[in-house]
């Protein structure tokens, strides 16, 4: 049991993008971006696409990934990933990877790693970015705020910590890659939702909620995850002006 995973959850369904990890880019479908990140990682030991799906199952095994086919039945990716740990006793440490990332940095996700393992404390790790007072005022982007050893206190949609004085504090907002030793994942995924969590519709406050500790670190990218269409567009133009920047 000392082996560290990337599991990368993959649904069809989506409420604003249907298949998305199907979407091609440059001949690629999106959770094979995503997975070539994986493969970059110095501190995994396995990469697992988790799906419910057998379109995404046979698209991946088309590229030559590992995946595993998983329950319809669950409610977020965590559960997801719990499935495919608990067929794996040799997992110690999971790395949760979205599969609608497909920029991610692989310095990013073995810091993630790094932490999860490496610190005793640590329950979870995850990882965050500096943002403006404005974007801080927007719900979508979630917020976290840390104390002074770069644990996290709270998740929030809403601007934390609150300006009654400007310009004294930092804001961060959280990027959704965790890392999870195994034990802490099962807990976590085994306990009751949380008032928090079900206020905020953030299942990590889940975890902060029952008393497990999440440690962060603050990174400097700004991700461009597949939600819409328009990011597919984005995410096309980026890829074609690093392709002509390498010409």
């Amino acid at each position: 049991m000392d082996k560290t995973a990337i599991i990368i959850p993959a649904r069809y369904g989506s409420s604003r993008l249907e298949g998305k990890p199907l979407i091609k880019v440059e001949g690629k479908p999106v959770i094979q971006w995503v997975y070539e990140k994986a493969k970059q990682s110095k501190l995994a030991d396995m990469i697992i696409v988790a799906t419910d799906d057998e379109r995404i199952f046979n698209a991946v095994k088309d590229f030559g990934g590992e995946v595993e086919m998983t329950s319809t039945e669950h409610k977020c990716g965590s559960d997801r990933i719990k499935e495919v740990v608990m067929r794996h006793p040799e997992i110690a440490f999971i790395v949760n990877l979205q599969g609608d990332e497909p920029l991610i940095k692989p310095e990013s996700i073995d810091e993630v790693a790094r932490n999860v393992k490496e610190d005793e404390m640590a329950d979870i790790s995850t990882l965050i970015r500096k943002i403006s007072a404005d974007e801080a005022e927007n719900p979508n982007l979630v917020k976290c705020v840390i104390d002074n050893f770069g644990y996290a206190l709270y998740f929030s949609r809403s601007k934390i910590p609150f300006e009654r004085n400007v310009g004294k504090s930092d804001f961060y907002g959280h990027l959704g890659i965790y890392g999870y030793k195994r034990n802490a994942l099962i807990k976590m995924t085994e306990l009751k939702q949380t008032t928090y969590e079900m206020s905020e519709s953030l299942e990590q406050l889940r975890a902060l909620q029952n008393g497990m500790k999440i440690k962060t670190s603050v990174v400097d990218f700004v991700p461009v995850g597949i939600d819409t269409a328009e990011d597919v567009e984005k995410f096309k133009a980026i890829v074609a002006l690093k392709s002509k920047n390498i010409k």
